[in-house]
């Protein structure tokens, strides 16, 4: 009789609230009951609010209890948890958690499922699948059906990856590279570490076919210093890809060869942008470069290279898998297929939430993320990171996709949600975004480097009380010359967060004490 198998997940968040100490107490109290259990170590349904998450398979089917702790371990051996039985943590069968249930998984479909680093698991599950369509097509092809999908880029800015891919694989060169960026810097966000963390084989897939597509023979990884937990993920992944042919020298018996490196990034959060990320992994500093050149022209040492954020990569095995039109098929407008939201700030629920392209601002904050933490009344939700726009209860019938945020004086980023109760103080927060501007600066541009400084003086001074009107007016023709003059979005966007909450929250401008 096969031992029953439980899962506990290893994901960071969740290990952070002691995921780790109720795997040990799990394995403690079977030993001492003599229960054949197999322990396996997942990466996190995503459900923040319910971990750590300990799940039991029952007859093929998963049922879940959550929130754990080692404490409560001995009392779910006394209820007999490993036949599904039911105890004071039981929340049912897994898949019909209502939060997980009405989710649209697609890019994240194996995360919290699989063991990461099981090979045989991730085949299982669908692995490999897209790959070996791949490797039947030529490159044109696979570039069209990326096209076809509508997969735009997910790191932020939104553009249309088939035809960065197509730029790419038109490009005249002997030596192409595939860069992902994986410097996940934006404050609220944490999906990419997720994905790295609980399904790195799909990463490496996504890195393969585009490598495939135009004609790369190196891809390069660059995660940012504090991912430590997803830096060793992804190695231990490429090491056992290698040993699988999925990487290296004749990958899956086809005459087509190419390996990825992992570069780690030294903690600047201006590396999330593309040229300063090559800058980096060519031993530079940091620095924007202007463009043109393209990167997918000159990029990597002059080389043509294609650069991805990791759910952009990761999303592409299964459009290869299932076809253009199974991703087509979602989403709104031009904003097609999902995007993985992720709730953070003051909120109930936190974690992620993918879904089609087109759920309200509303329902995610109220519905998935049921509201404040503090059960106090939201005041202000930021989108898309720390440069991202604050928007009020009365936008929340916005339309969660790149369009329609944009209209509403808005970005989505890298699908960040941040959640503020009524204590919040516009002016602060606004305050920060200059001072988070003057902080991460290259510095190559003098409305970015220059412009930050000034204006978090400017704000300080408004929140003192001191020349308010004179002041606002100073601080809004700033914003003009940063948003028109900056080099990149670094200074570019900040002004985003700052006029949006000047627009939606006056009133926190117009008195003391927002410092």
């Amino acid at each position: 009789m096969k031992p029953v198998r439980v899962f506990v997940p290893k994901d960071s968040a969740a290990k952070s609230v002691g995921a780790d100490d109720v795997a040990r107490a799990i394995s403690q109290e079977a030993r001492a009951r003599k229960v054949e259990l197999e322990i396996v170590r997942t990466g996190s349904r995503g459900a923040m609010w319910l971990e750590p998450l300990v799940e039991v398979e029952v007859d093929g089917i998963r049922v879940a209890y959550g929130p754990m702790s080692a404490e409560v371990v001995p009392s779910l051996f006394d209820s007999q948890f490993y036949f599904g039985a039911n105890h004071p943590l039981f929340l049912g069968l897994s898949d019909e958690i209502d939060w997980i249930k009405r989710q649209d998984r697609f890019t994240f479909a194996r995360v919290g499922i699989v063991d990461p680093l099981s090979t045989d698991d991730y085949e299982v599950h669908g692995g490999m699948i897209g790959l070996r369509r791949a490797l039947g097509l030529n490159s044109l092809e696979i570039v069209e059906e990326i096209v076809a999908s509508g997969l735009r880029g997910r790191g932020g800015a939104g553009f249309p990856a088939g035809i960065k891919w197509r730029t790419v694989a038109q490009a005249a060169s002997s030596k192409k590279y595939i860069c992902c960026n994986a410097d996940e810097g934006d404050s609220g966000t944490f999906a990419d570490r997720m994905l790295m963390e609980g399904d790195p084989f799909t990463l490496i897939e996504g890195m393969t076919i585009a490598a495939v597509a135009v004609g790369a023979d190196e891809g390069i990884i660059f995660i940012r210093s504090e991912y430590r937990a997803a830096i060793a993920a992804m190695q231990d992944a490429i090491d056992l890809a290698r040993k699988k042919k999925w990487l290296g020298a004749s990958i899956l018996g086809s005459d087509f060869s190419f390996d990825i490196r992992i570069r780690v990034g030294a903690g600047s959060y201006i590396c999330g942008e593309e040229t300063a990320m090559l800058e980096s992994i060519e031993g530079k500093r940091g620095v924007v470069r202007s463009k043109p050149p393209l990167p997918a022209n000159e990029g990597l040492f002059g080389k043509p290279t294609l650069i991805n954020n990791v759910l952009t990569l990761a999303t592409v095995p299964r459009i290869l898998e299932l076809g253009a039109d199974s991703y087509a098929s979602r989403g709104v407008g031009r904003s097609l297929g999902t995007q993985v939201f992720q709730l953070s700030g003051n909120v109930a629920r936190g974690g992620i939430v993918e879904t089609s392209f087109g759920i309200l601002l509303g329902d995610l904050v109220n519905d998935y993320g049921a509201g404040t933490l503090s059960a106090r009344p939201v005041k202000a939700v930021q989108v898309g990171g720390p440069l991202g726009a604050y928007f009020p209860k009365s936008l929340f019938n916005v339309s969660m996709d790149y369009e329609s945020l944009l209209a509403a004086g808005g970005m989505l980023g890298h699908g960040g949600v941040v959640i503020f109760d009524e204590t919040v103080n516009m002016t602060g927060q606004a305050k920060f975004a200059m001072e988070f501007c003057a902080e991460e600066s290259c510095g190559k541009c003098t409305p970015c480097r220059v412009g930050a400084v000034r204006g978090a003086e400017t704000l300080h001074k408004i929140s003192q009380g001191i020349e308010v009107s004179m002041n606002r007016g100073l601080l809004l023709d700033l914003l003009d010359v940063m948003a028109d003059g900056s080099l990149c979005a670094m200074g570019g966007l900040t002004p985003l967060a700052v006029r949006s909450a000047m627009l939606h929250f006056a009133e926190d401008f117009e008195s003391e004490g927002g410092d």
